[in-house]
């Protein structure tokens, strides 16, 4: 039986995106040298229609130690206050500025 999570209030349920284990040359990270990542994908938002200015499939940015981790069907999740969100994430190509 899966559990459903639905955020009360202001808050958001974000699937947590694991940054690359790999560098860019090549090296492999251990997982003790990785930091916390910060960076999701909006999964589910709470009634609070004022205070929330993100909606479900938005890729956001949250500060590295905030929010209630939780795991999901395998994958971390966190459920963050709205007010706490640092950005929405767009593609390369809807975020240039025109010159």
């Amino acid at each position: 039986m899966t559990e459903r999570v639905e955020p009360l209030g202001a808050r958001v349920l974000v699937r947590v995106l694991e940054d690359e284990s790999m560098t860019v040359s090549g090296l492999v990270i251990p997982d003790t040298a990785k930091e916390k990542p910060q960076r999701g994908i909006v999964v589910a938002v709470g009634d609070d229609e004022e205070m929330i200015k993100v909606a479900p499939g938005d890729r956001v940015l949250f500060p590295r130690y905030s929010g209630t981790e939780l795991r999901l069907e395998g994958f971390d999740h966190l459920v963050i206050e709205a007010t706490e969100l640092l950005a929405v994430l767009r593609d390369g190509e809807s975020a240039r500025v025109a010159a």
